[in-house]
């Protein structure tokens, strides 16, 4: 056999040995290579249900992938996004569901999905400690809660008989409340510092862009405090006779403040 024969021969071997190690790897690096759709949508689920969330994700984008165009396909979208936002991740959870609203428009779960986004970004805004801090939505940024209040303001006017309608409903009172009481918080901290027509001007701002929410009080009561602290007797009592026509028992009229018996927005 010439030298140039078994060059050739030692080649192909070679190259045949690779292609094997190839397969091999293939076939032990990947432990779902066998498995069927519903085999690969049962493991997933498992693993979100025993709280394994980074389990369960890869598991879901492979479903994705095997199962595309069909409906398996979307509920792994779902899942994967329920799984990223149970991990702690909410950009993420987003992320997946912004996609899936955009590719299945019509989908028969669109009123889950914009539930969903919803309440990550309720959640997201609420804070993972604020329990422990006793801090409040108002008390932060209120990107999140504009983002939420929206999602589920979609959810109730296009889906009105959704069963995710109800609570979306509630939570976006709670949202109301939380952004009136924001613009309420920066006025007390103008008052607070002597900046008294900032201070007003933020009042006023709660009370022409909200209706019936709990903060206004606080916003009336800023107000006429405001007034008086800046030598304006007729404004603080035109405000005083607003405050006391609207909430003619609050202790604002008595005590100057509310005895502390917890956050206002604590309704879970």
């Amino acid at each position: 056999m010439t030298g140039t024969k078994l060059s050739a021969l030692c080649a192909l071997a070679l190259s045949l040995g690779t292609l094997l190690l190839g397969g091999c790897a293939a076939t032990y690096g990947d432990p779902t290579a066998d498995w069927t759709t519903n085999k690969l949508y049962t493991e997933a689920k498992d693993e979100l249900n025993a709280g394994n969330y980074e389990k369960s994700i890869p598991l879901y984008e492979k479903l994705e992938g095997r199962a595309a165009g069909t409906p398996l396909a979307q509920q792994a979208q779902l899942d994967k996004a329920y799984a990223h936002y149970k991990n702690g991740d909410p950009a993420l959870a987003v992320a997946a569901l912004d996609r899936f609203i955009k590719l299945h428009p019509a989908s028969p779960v669109l009123d889950y999905a914009l539930y969903l986004k919803g309440v990550v970004n309720f959640n997201d805004d609420l804070g993972l400690f604020s329990f422990l801090t006793r801090q409040d939505l108002s008390e932060r940024d209120q990107k999140s809660a504009k983002e939420s209040f929206q999602s589920f303001s979609e959810l109730v006017t296009r889906f009105p008989d959704s069963k995710y309608a109800p609570d979306a409903t509630m939570r976006m009172s709670y949202i109301v409340n939380s952004l009136a009481q924001s613009d309420v918080h920066v006025a007390r901290y103008y008052f607070q510092r002597k900046a008294y027509l900032a201070a007003i001007n933020r009042a006023q701002t709660a009370l022409n862009d909200y209706q019936g929410v709990p903060a206004l009080e606080e916003a009336l009561f800023i107000m006429v405090k405001s007034y008086d602290a800046m030598n304006m007797p007729s404004l603080r009592d035109d405000a005083k006779r607003v405050l006391e026509s609207n909430y003619p028992q609050s202790p604002f009229l008595t005590f100057g403040y509310k005895p502390d018996n917890g956050p206002w927005w604590k309704f879970w």
